[in-house]
């Protein structure tokens, strides 16, 4: 779903909040009133309040690195499960090399983190995507910790964000976060990314090198082995000032810098930090431990805003600081999310909201604690969507991992579409910075006695809304059955055609009925002006009625 017109994309945004009425003409010509979002006055201040940024530390970068058929990015757009050519939407990408120090932090309260290991060198990958011309480019970077669970890189913020990373013109960065997602690349193509290294700064002799965790504290029990994804030869806990000096290098003149567009300097306005499952949870560990670090070194933060994926409370809600120490507890205050100090969206899915109730806070409209809480009702943890728009079949194979499952026992992954709440929270987070301007509030999921309450279609009450649970055609669940993330993925149960038919007299029925639900959802700020349209074209396309 391209939408890049010849115009800039700042000249497009003029219509970004209408859903106009040509739009929502059903396939008889009546047409749905043209409906605006509400503009509502600012109620709290831009992230940064003008505050002048000092420069951080920058990696050393090198690149763009070529790209052929015979040595391309391992998840580059043009070899994803599904080939994307970005050049076709005036899009470009490059890989880089970035290259530095990191301390390794450890984090044994509720305060910022302290450093246990100083300066220890790293190498890793950096993914950019960006508008080729900068006259397209809006100023705004989403930079993405790429999540490793499958123990390959996944390009999960682009897949269910790209839509509106693509229709603001905003640019991509999505960064290789984890020492076992280099092996994978070295394996792919050992000559490309043979350079890369989260080498532990300790040798395996050093005590403070473990070869075990102690998960509780506890003397009576016995301390765990090392996760199967992590070796004393490397260090998991690099990953924080690599995130940092990152971003920095994206905001910095650096002539490495593609988003300086050979000016000499940057045009970043914004940087948003954006996690998803895993590295969501790595986004909080940073957000609570390092971003006051940062704040403090700085005077400003390096990234403006962020956006929690699926992450929070007892289900990936925080991760070790550093391979030698547990995370904290479900109930320990280093999982909340209060008063980061500038605007920060948590999603949560059907999936996990559950075990991540704990993630449950009130929503905040004033700095320092901007904050909103969501849970998408019907969607599930694990889509297919992450899996077509990451590394071919074919290159997860190239990189001794095995392919996830698309199909579960009860059937094929979800095909819920989460990316019309993950376009429309980068929308509203963007406009929360830039503007002032706070998201909508949305009620959570429905829980009563640790259950989640149902309606009588058997989908969940409360949430996020849309039309595949306020004018069903199915029912829709958060968890599976079956291999890999199954327990995660859900699946849907189309509706026999007896019920259909009880539910909605013709198709002009249906198709009205998703109209007047859709329309509601983008006045109040739900749905993006193009998710709008194309839900209303699917319905219109559908044999429902």
């Amino acid at each position: 779903m391209h939408r890049i017109a010849s115009s800039p994309p700042r000249a497009r945004a003029v219509g970004r909040g209408l859903l106009v009425a040509g739009l929502v003409t059903a396939s008889w010509g009546a047409a749905a009133p043209a409906v605006a979002a509400p503009t509502p006055e600012p109620v709290s201040t831009p992230a940064d309040g003008g505050v002048e940024r000092t420069e951080g530390p920058v990696p050393q970068v090198s690149g763009p690195l070529p790209s052929s058929d015979e040595s391309h990015p391992f998840g580059g757009a043009a070899y994803q499960e599904v080939p994307e050519d970005l050049g076709a939407i005036g899009y470009t990408e490059e890989e880089f090399l970035a290259s530095g120090t990191s301390n390794v932090y450890s984090w044994p309260e509720d305060a910022p983190a302290v450093v246990r290991t100083a300066d220890a060198p790293y190498t890793t990958r950096v993914l950019v995507r960006r508008p080729a011309d900068a006259d397209d480019f809006s100023g705004n970077v989403v930079v993405e910790m790429l999540n490793p669970s499958n123990l390959f890189d996944l390009n999960i913020g682009w897949a269910l964000a790209r839509e509106e990373i693509i229709d603001n013109g905003d640019a991509w960065v999505g960064i290789t976060a984890k020492p076992i997602a280099v092996d994978a690349l070295k394996t792919f193509d050992a000559e490309r990314y043979g350079s890369l290294s989260f080498a532990n700064p300790l040798p395996v002799d050093d005590p403070a090198n473990c070869s075990v965790v102690d998960a509780d504290a506890d003397p009576a029990t016995e301390p765990t082995p090392l996760p199967a994804d992590t070796t004393q030869a490397t260090e998991n806990g690099l990953v924080w000032d690599i995130y940092t000096q990152v971003g920095n290098w994206l905001r910095s003149d650096e002539t490495s810098n593609p988003l300086t567009y050979g000016t000499g300097g940057t045009a970043v306005e914004r940087a948003y930090g954006f996690g998803y499952s895993q590295t969501g949870g790595y986004l909080i560990n940073y957000m609570k431990a390092v971003h006051p670090l940062v704040v403090a070194e700085q005077s400003a933060p390096t990234y403006d805003a962020y956006l929690v994926g699926v992450a929070g409370g007892g289900f990936a809600g925080a991760y070790p600081m550093n391979q030698c120490e547990p995370a904290p507890p479900v109930d320990d205050p280093r999982r909340d999310l209060y008063g980061i100090g500038v605007p920060v969206i948590q999603v949560m899915s059907q999936s996990d909201y559950l075990r991540g109730i704990g993630s449950r806070r009130p929503d905040s409209d004033i700095a320092p604690d901007q904050f909103r809480h969501y849970e998408m009702a019907g969607a599930g943890h694990a889509t297919p969507f992450e899996l077509y728009y990451s590394a071919s079949s074919a290159d997860i194979v190239a990189a001794g991992r095995d392919v996830p499952p698309q199909a579960c026992n009860e059937g094929p992954r979800s095909r819920f579409p989460s990316s019309i709440f993950f376009n429309a929270a980068l929308n509203n987070l963007d406009r929360w910075v830039r503007d002032g301007v706070a998201p909508p509030r949305s009620n959570p999921i429905v829980v009563e006695r640790g259950e989640p309450v149902l309606d009588e279609f058997g989908n969940v009450l409360g949430g996020l809304r849309s039309p595949f649970l306020d004018v069903p055609t199915s029912t829709w669940f958060g968890t599976a059955t079956g291999a890999s993330f199954c327990f995660i993925a859900g699946y849907e149960v189309p509706f026999e055609q007896a019920r259909l038919d009880e539910l909605y007299s013709s198709h002009r029925d249906y198709v009205t009925q998703v109209t007047d639900n859709v329309v509601e959802l983008q006045a109040a700020g739900f749905l993006t002006y193009y998710d709008a349209y194309e839900l209303i074209r699917q319905a219109k396309e559908s044999d429902i009625g």
